[in-house]
């Protein structure tokens, strides 16, 4: 419940403070006194955006603050969602500084505004003449419908498989859009590895391709530069091994003179040995290389495909292009195995959308066996208002669609006078008429579902006489089980409360200001007599408040 309301340097209000009570409260005050005031201060410490032009004095800060009891209210979970500090009295302020800035706090932690619109909607709902449009909204019919029905765990469930079911069906569209990409692309996906499997590059392979070219194309030089080594190696009369064969035997006819002549002679037999093998080798490369046109045709094709793949899949080695294709090779597999995905994907949205439609099958139920009851309610309630003739017809049918709160649409149609038609309820009631049939909704709500605070803001609207006794009557039966605060301008509502408040005007060092007190018995009967004759206070005027308030 709202406990209290401290407002400091607001439009009119240079400093306020005021405590609220149980049950029915009402708050009075002569026309233009300043009673949308503090609902503009109370709307604005709850999150609504703030504006320069609200402060006072522009030098100082606005600073609204209010606090309410929330240990009945289960709002834990919702204080530990967002990281803050659980208080049984839980205290809200807004500061509006002269820069235009505004800051929120919620028990002294700074807030967004966001956070602070998701609690004050569970802890309070104003009820102005402009909230009977809410009884043309099909989301507050469905609300005023659920809680009948007590449908909240399966249309939680609902809700979560709904989340599922939307992300499974993008999958599915992805899985889709991307398996007609896949087959486009797959025979070209195909051709390409193909084309590099049979290529079958080795990653060492463009090195030697390189070198064996070069070596070819130089055969007939090579061949002749061989030639001459071989021929200077092995020339009979002038050539190396002949000549270092007899410089061999020379030293070894001396070798056992001296260990140093030793050491020479075994290092020119180790020369001679290794020379007679280099002359084998040159002998046997020059046997090998020959000019060869169709060889160098062949190595120069295939040199030209590896440098034609490089260009064609824009890399610049042989391991670069095998990454390539062994991509080309997963999407090729990929693409084989797209059916059986897409299968897969299906299967699951089907399972999904089977759960959905029994959980929306159970909700359309439970909400079809309450609309007799819902109907009975409003009509008896609204009977007791002075609308004895209004009757309801609500009309509830499953779809194929899947929306937020289940498959339903509904159509809450109305007939305000004996013999007229049922029509939509947006196009029927006149303005007073509407705001019996809200009070009658917002009790049948807070019978069967945990209500916050409610601020009436002149709900009597467009009646008098009877019927705002009548409504009277409906907000203190509401009033034993939750807070309700009435904004009135008639007398037969506001003797009702058990707690009285009245806004007026006062001037202070020549400036108008807005502030509020709680009215005594005393003051109570003169408040209830001006609204019943006037600003001069006559004997039958205070007799008559004193009747209405019993006393």
């Amino acid at each position: 419940m709202l406990k209290s309301l401290t407002v400091k340097n607001y439009a009119l209000i240079e400093s306020l403070q005021v405590d609220f009570t149980t049950g029915l409260s009402t708050i009075t005050g002569e026309t233009g006194a300043g009673k949308s005031i503090l609902l503009g201060a109370l709307g604005l410490v709850l999150g609504k955006r703030a504006d320069l032009n609200s402060l006072k004095n522009k030098e100082q800060k606005c600073i609204i603050e209010v606090s309410f009891d929330i240990q009945n209210y289960p709002l834990k979970t919702f204080f530990k969602q967002n990281d803050l500090d659980y208080e049984a009295t839980t205290i809200i302020r807004r500061e509006i500084l002269p820069s235009g800035k505004s800051r929120a706090f919620l028990n002294d932690t700074p807030v967004t505004l966001n956070i602070l619109q998701e609690l004050s909607s569970k802890l309070i709902d104003i009820h102005s003449q402009h909230q009977t449009l809410l009884l043309a909204n099909t989301s507050f019919q469905f609300q005023l419908l659920d809680a009948l029905a007590k449908s909240g765990k399966y249309l939680a469930s609902y809700k979560r498989g709904l989340i599922l079911y939307k992300k499974s069906e993008k999958e599915l569209t992805e899985i889709k859009n991307n398996l007609e990409k896949q087959k486009e692309q797959y025979e070209y996906n195909l051709h390409l590895f193909e084309e590099l499997e049979q290529a079958d590059f080795k990653a060492d392979e463009q090195k030697s391709l390189e070198q064996e070219l070069e070596k070819l194309n130089h055969a007939e030089e090579i061949k002749l530069q061989l030639n001459a080594v071989f021929s200077t190696l092995q020339n009979e009369e002038q050539g190396l091994l002949n000549a270092l064969n007899l410089i061999a035997n020379n030293m070894q006819s001396i070798s056992g003179y001296s260990n140093n002549y030793q050491q020479l002679n075994n290092r020119l037999q180790s020369l001679k040995i290794e020379l007679e093998d280099i002359s084998k080798e040159v002998e046997n490369e020059n046997e090998q290389v020959e000019y060869n046109p169709l060889l160098i045709e062949k190595t120069n094709d295939r040199l030209q495909l590896l440098y034609d793949l490089f260009k064609k899949h824009k890399v610049e080695s042989i391991t670069d292009l095998l990454v390539v294709k062994n991509d080309l090779d997963e999407k090729v597999q990929q693409a084989d195995q797209a059916d059986e995905i897409l299968i897969k994907k299906q299967n699951e949205v089907a399972t999904i959308e089977k759960e959905l439609d029994k959980l929306a099958t159970t909700i359309h139920t439970k909400r079809k066996d309450k609309i007799p009851n819902l109907i009975k309610s409003l009509e008896n309630i609204l009977s007791n208002l002075e609308m004895p003739h209004v009757t309801f017809k609500i009309e509830l049918n499953q779809q194929k669609t899947y929306y937020t709160n289940g498959k339903d649409e509904i159509n809450f149609l109305i007939s305000v006078n004996k013999g007229t038609d049922f029509i939509p309820i947006k196009k029927g009631p006149s303005g007073g008429e509407m705001s019996r049939i809200m009070l009658a909704i917002k009790t049948v709500l807070s019978k069967h579902t945990k209500l916050p605070t409610i601020i009436f803001d002149e709900i009597d609207t467009g009646v008098s006489g009877e019927v705002s006794t009548k409504i009277a009557k409906v907000m203190q039966d509401m009033s034993s089980n939750m807070q309700i605060i009435t904004i009135t301008h008639l007398p037969q509502i506001a003797s009702k409360g058990e707690t009285h408040y009245k806004v007026f005007k006062q001037e202070v060092d020549s400036i108008i200001e807005t502030n509020i007190k709680q009215l005594n018995p005393r003051e109570r009967v003169n408040e209830i007599a001006e609204m019943l004759g006037g600003k001069t206070l006559t004997d039958s005027a205070v007799n008559h408040a004193k009747q209405l308030l019993e006393v």
